[in-house]
């Protein structure tokens, strides 16, 4: 936890007055600041490092969005937008809904946010009481239980294996429900693991929201990197829809990460309250990003198919390249960009010196050993797991598996 650093005075001031507030104390360090920090000591010291822990496309945002946001300059979008989003952004974020989702939102149901990551820090502070419980089923992406316990809230966390593809079942989830529960959170596609709930388990999942009266967070980021079919919207299962709030963003499918438009499909009554916060927080999400995100919404999803046929292509290569190293066990991913193999089998074994006791010892060697970059699973919530982003060249995804494995046989 945070708090043993954070605890720091400002001097000249009372210890009591000018300790850090314990909301701050409630987040947890990020396991990946020190990876990070190394990494960026090597390649200054010209260490040929291969990153391959980043959560973002390795593509550049397509030149038709790029161009609409140069014309949003020239039309002058410079002055204060409204604060849920443009009215044309929201008409085109409910026409990507019905398009893509069967999902019919109203504009007041609609809100634009400074990323996906702000869409659902204003809903948790929006929903959450002091001690309400969250369920999460692990592993899960890095920022969820730090957002639910800045809210307030209990994060329980539900345990599943690569047996499982990494899916929790509706059994499982009931059995983490409590009458504190309020709510339950998941990605799917799941970064970091690549599992797709499919219809019959979304469905589940769905029913059991409603005989508990839970709300439902769907993380659905990743949904147009798929392979095979298509990612389904939990929110279209009428039982669902009262009580779900749809989380999405043109961060991923659209390589627009630093442009940083979020968004929310939700029951009336959890917009509204999004938006009274967001007014006093961030206010509207920049203007230039969101008349650019008009035309890439707008546009055919044809535009951006190159990005998920470039990824389509490495996955098929990264399961035969990861599956060739020594004690990885792979569960081959229906989404996202990410391998997330089972290393547990290399716990307790020493290379090159070095004794390997969990995930992060295995991150931090393969980065010291062989340059290559990767994120434990310890930052997910499962230890025992590695994650592997493939949002690289092949080239580069070739050079790092091979380097892994040589090292590691």
């Amino acid at each position: 936890m945070l708090h043993s650093n954070l605890a720091i005075f400002a001097p000249n001031f009372s210890k009591t007055k000018m300790l850090l507030s314990s909301r701050l104390q409630k987040l947890e360090q990020p396991p990946t600041i020190a990876m990070t920090q190394k990494a960026r000591e090597y390649k200054q010291q010209g260490k040929n490092v291969i990153s391959l822990s980043i959560g973002e496309p390795d593509f550049d945002t397509p030149e038709f969005i790029k161009k609409a946001a140069i014309q949003a300059i020239h039309d002058n979008y410079s002055h204060y937008p409204p604060i849920a989003g443009f009215p044309e952004l929201k008409e085109a974020i409910i026409g990507k809904f019905k398009r893509e989702n069967n999902l019919e939102y109203k504009p007041s149901q609609v809100v634009v946010s400074t990323g996906a990551k702000q869409s659902i820090y204003n809903t948790f502070q929006c929903i959450l009481n002091e001690g309400d419980e969250v369920v999460i089923p692990i592993p899960y992406w890095v920022t969820y239980g730090d957002i639910v316990s800045l809210s307030g809230g209990k994060p329980v966390l539900v345990e599943t294996s690569i047996e499982n593809d990494f899916k929790a079942t509706p059994e499982m989830l009931e059995k983490a429900i409590t009458s504190r529960t309020k709510a339950i959170i998941f990605s799917s596609p799941c970064n970091p693991s690549g599992s797709v709930y499919n219809y019959d388990e979304l469905k589940a999942i769905a029913q059991l929201a409603e005989k508990h009266d839970l709300i439902i967070i769907s993380d659905e980021i990743y949904e147009h990197i798929v392979y095979g079919e298509k990612a389904v919207s939990i929110a279209s299962f009428p039982e669902a829809y009262n009580r779900t709030v749809t989380v999405n963003g043109l961060s991923k499918a659209y390589a627009m990460t630093g442009w940083r438009i979020g968004y929310i499909g939700a029951p009336e009554w959890i917009a509204k309250a999004c938006e009274i916060l967001q007014s006093q927080i961030t206010s509207g999400a920049n203007s230039i990003a969101q008349r650019a995100a008009i035309t890439a919404l707008n546009a055919d999803l044809s535009e951006t198919k190159y990005m998920i046929d470039a990824f389509a292509q490495r996955r098929e290569k990264m399961v035969q390249w990861v599956n060739e190293i020594p004690g990885f066990k792979v569960s081959e991913p229906k989404g996202a960009f990410y391998m997330f193999p089972d290393v547990s089998s290399l716990f307790g074994k020493t290379f090159k010196g070095k004794q390997i006791n969990n995930s992060d010892d295995l991150a931090m060697f393969l980065l010291d050993e062989v340059y290559v970059s990767t994120v434990a699973g310890s930052a997910f919530g499962m230890d025992n797991c590695l994650r592997i982003s493939y949002a690289a060249s092949e080239e580069q995804l070739e050079d790092a598996m091979r380097r892994i494995k040589d090292v590691l046989s």
